[in-house]
Order: C-alpha cells, then structure tokens, then sequence
C-alpha cells in the first residue's frame, strides 16, 4: 500500500493536478522497465495535465480520474467548495500560498453553512486547501482522504505491469464539472480506432452494496450505459470466478458522462472498489474490494 499512500499525499484539487501529473509520469519513468511491455508515453500541451498510457494493439481504454475535491479560498476567510466534499467543522486542511504552508482548520456557520477557515493569518484569494491525509492501513482497511480517485489510479498504475494491449488514460476536472475526457476520447478513438472503455473510480457502499464483497459493476448511475456491453462484461466476470457485486443507482456519476455524450460510439462500463465516509478524510476501502477490482481489470483487459 506504499504507492497508495504516496499517491494520497500529492495534493491535487480539481483544476490543479499538476503535482499528480509529475508523480505519475515520475513514477511511470522509474518503473517500466520492470513492466512485461512498455507503452507509448502521450503527456504533452494538447492534453493539459493528462496522461495517456498506450500498451501494443489497444482495444479497450481505461479512464481514472487524478483530481480530488477541495476548497478554493475565497475573500477575507471565505471558502468556496471545489467539487462536493463533505463539510464538518474541524477538518484539517493544508495548502500553500504566495506566504507560506497553510494548516488551517475548517468552521461552518452554524446559521448560514458559510464555510470558512480558522488560521493566524490570512490565506491568499484563490488558493486551493485540501483535506490533510492521515494515512490509516490495518489487516483488512485501508482509511486516508481521496481513495477516491487515487485507489482507481492505483488499479491502473498497477494494471501496466502487465497489461499487453490497451489505454491508460489519466484524467483532470472529474470532481469539478469534468472536460478532459471529451478531447481525450476524441484523440483516442481518431488515433487509435478505440470506443470502449472501463471507468477505474470508486464507488460508495450502500444498503446494496457492501465492504468486503467484491467490487462493484455498476449497471447504471445517473447514466445508462449499453446493455450488450455490460452484459459482456458481466458474463467475463461471472466466468473468472471473481468476486464482484451488481450496483444499481439512480444518481452519481464519472468520466463515463463524456464518453456518453461524445460524437462517437464509446462502450462504457464502470467499475470500482465501494468506499464508505465518501468525500471525507476518512474514505474507507476492503483490502478485499481492492484486490477484486485489479483482479477484475487484469481478465477484462485480456478478454474485452
């Protein structure tokens, strides 16, 4: 869970996921030449702070997310929500301005619900805090703000140790309104002929879908993907004899909403370890989920 750890601790609010970006590509540089088959590395100007991965003859693209939720300092002491965090006063949040570290401490209004911060000083407009990370490992958990989404960069870290043929796309702006993955599937599918994709992001635990079961296929969200698609990957799943559980919500959603608005026919089927205090400090994720969910990709990307 090192590299876990190490991920959780790069601080990258949505709009601002330059410090992830260079851990990835750092990471990637040190790492591949232990990888049974290296990729093509794309990460220039025309993609921002996106990373693309391509591994042989690729058929199948896989999308996680680098951003996280956050808050953006507003004026005098004023905080503005970067994606939807969870609020409690008490939170720790760090950050870094024109002066200096930042570690301050979240307050909510209790007749308002402003939000704000408690500081000696006060914190450059437009500054991005983030929840500090207390990293927490037991036997069976794993417990740290943003699991979600460094567990899904994790699963596709650790997928191009062996992945053969397919795409690692790494995306920006997920929490926050989305736009990478629109020019992203364009150039995937124009460069490479590419229009399915797996959706490497956390899901919540719900009265149907619990810790410790194996990861969740989403069936749907606030979106519907293609039946035939799902259903193909439900058979592959059924068939590995891997643990997995069936999410059906009417809400929530992901880099697939790009994909499914894209002037071209994209598959998409997410698929995610669930996660329990969504949008805290304190995420929390089955080792057991974990396992499943890297599993899972590792048949589906030999067999989609």
């Amino acid at each position: 869970m090192q590299l876990l750890h190490s991920l959780c601790r790069v601080p990258a609010p949505a709009g601002n996921e330059a410090a992830l970006t260079q851990f990835v590509l750092n990471y990637v540089h040190e790492h591949q030449a232990s990888w049974e088959h290296r990729p093509e590395i794309v990460a220039d100007d025309r993609f921002q702070d996106c990373i693309l991965l391509v591994f042989g003859q690729p058929r199948t693209a896989i999308f996680a997310h680098l951003d996280s939720i956050g808050f953006t300092v507003r004026y005098g002491r004023q905080l503005v929500r970067i994606g939807g965090p969870q609020v409690e006063a008490g939170y720790r949040l760090v950050g870094q301005d024109s002066q200096g570290l930042v570690d301050c401490t979240l307050t909510v209004d209790n007749e308002t619900g402003e939000l704000g911060y408690a500081f000696h000083r006060e914190i450059d407009r437009g500054t991005e805090l983030t929840f500090y990370c207390d990293f927490r490992e037991t036997v069976t958990t794993v417990q740290s703000c943003y699991l979600d989404n460094r567990l899904g960069v994790w699963n596709a870290l650790r997928l191009c140790e062996t992945l053969e043929h397919g795409i690692i796309a790494f995306s920006c702006w997920e929490e926050h309104g989305g736009g990478s993955v629109a020019y992203l599937a364009k150039f995937i599918y124009e460069t490479y002929g590419v229009r399915q994709a797996l959706i490497s992001d956390i899901t919540w635990v719900t009265e149907g879908v619990h810790a410790g079961q194996g990861c969740a296929i989403s069936l749907r969200d606030s979106l519907i993907p293609r039946r035939a698609y799902v259903d193909r990957i439900r058979a592959i799943a059924a068939a590995s004899g891997i643990a997995h559980q069936l999410e059906v919500e009417g809400s929530g959603g992901s880099d697939a909403k790009e994909l499914q608005h894209a002037a071209a026919p994209w598959d998409w089927c997410f698929i995610g370890a669930p996660e329990d205090h969504v949008h805290t400090p304190n995420e929390l994720v089955d080792k057991r989920d974990i396992e499943s969910m890297l599993a899972l990709y590792r048949v589906l990307m030999q067999e989609l």
